[in-house]
């Protein structure tokens, strides 16, 4: 039985190999050279000193703080009355089910949604306010990200409410708690898990976003991931590019650390 199982755990760990470890590896080692092929550590220390990628790492931090407090906000209101509802999963696939869309076309979706002719300016003229500059803002950056994101915080947070156990509830309620009480003292502090499972879910991926930057921020936001993608397509620099990666890797296991659940050892 052992042997079987550790014949068909081949393929997964083939998989974490080549897709996982080994560029990983490649990344560290591509970030030790120069644009020029010669082994330095000056793509730390020009990353350390430099005062415009200490800038983009505050900014992809703060960015991708911003989209995971107001997902956030959105989200776990969403999820509670969702498992009230008597049809809650079908809800739930409802909420979920724009995540099969691919990312390219939604956003493309929100140019025509903000753009000068867009449905948005088109309503604002309406009412006689105007058209506004909408598109290429912080502001359509950050809702734009926040509606790709909400799926990723709505699900975990559905599914630790949902396990919650509905008698502590109930003897909340018989012990004399008030609902307000009953929320503050058992629903929220058993959902965290399902918070902290969501805000890894949205704040590492957001804090690598290059394509919204591009289409919807109009190249006024800059992150860490804009500058990877200038560094491996437009300047050929990949031994700085690679090193900006190691520097988010490392941020992200640095989120996943301080989100972790209380229980995990490591």
């Amino acid at each position: 039985m052992t042997k079987k199982t550790s014949f068909t755990a081949i393929p997964y760990w083939l998989w974490l190999f080549l897709f996982v470890i080994a560029p990983v590896i490649l990344l560290i080692y591509k970030s030790f050279f120069d644009i020029n092929g010669h082994l330095t550590l000056s793509n730390y220390s020009t990353f350390l000193t430099s005062w415009t990628y200490l800038k983009m790492s505050v900014n992809s931090v703060i960015y991708a703080g911003i989209i995971t407090f107001v997902t956030l906000l959105i989200s776990y209101p969403t999820a509670y009355f969702l498992t009230k509802l008597k049809h809650k999963q079908l809800w739930l696939m409802l909420i979920i089910l724009p995540t099969w869309i691919n990312l390219l076309l939604k956003a493309y979706a929100f140019i025509g949604i903000f753009g000068q002719s867009g449905a948005v300016n088109g309503f604002l003229n309406f009412m006689g306010i105007g058209s506004q500059q909408i598109l290429f803002t912080d502001f359509s950056f950050i809702f734009v990200a926040s509606y790709i994101e909400i799926p990723f915080m709505v699900l975990p947070i559905f599914n630790a409410i949902d396990e919650i156990d509905e008698n502590l509830v109930k003897a909340g309620y018989d012990l004399g708690a008030s609902r307000a009480q009953n929320f503050t003292q058992i629903i929220l502090p058993l959902s965290m898990n399902g918070v902290r499972s969501g805000v890894q879910a949205v704040f590492i991926p957001s804090l690598s976003l290059f394509m919204l930057t591009r289409l919807i921020g109009g190249n006024r936001v800059i992150t860490l991931g804009t500058a990877i993608e200038e560094h491996f397509l437009v300047t050929q620099n990949w031994g700085m590019g690679a090193t900006i990666g190691m520097v988010l890797i490392l941020t992200m296991f640095i989120v996943m650390f301080l989100t972790r659940s209380r229980g995990d050892k490591a």
